[in-house]
């Protein structure tokens, strides 16, 4: 393993503005520059890493939309006497129209 000299010493030049920094405090960016303590942008979190957003559009248990049928049943199913009969009567939207037998 390589050993690397501190730089206690030494200076380095920014690579944003050109001005010579002691080695020490120079800070690396995001995107590889070696700037000084007063040049350094830290990364932008709307350029970082982005999670992942699900949109789910299916259902679990779908069922397909139910036709019903335009004409109504208008009767008395509740009545138990058996001489009387229900009176069946068919309508549509906007005009009723009731027929007995």
């Amino acid at each position: 393993m390589a050993k690397f000299a501190l730089g206690k010493n030494s200076y380095a030049i920014c690579d944003r503005s050109g001005f010579r920094y002691p080695y020490r405090v120079m800070l690396k960016e995001w995107n590889g520059l070696l700037v000084g303590p007063d040049q350094y942008e830290p990364k932008h979190p709307q350029l970082g890493p982005f999670r992942k957003v699900s949109d789910p559009e299916a259902l679990r248990d779908a069922r397909p939309d139910r036709i019903e049928p335009m004409d109504v049943y208008v009767g008395l199913p509740l009545i138990e006497d058996p001489t009387l009969r229900p009176c069946p009567g068919f309508g549509q939207v906007g005009l009723v129209t009731v027929s007995t037998p």
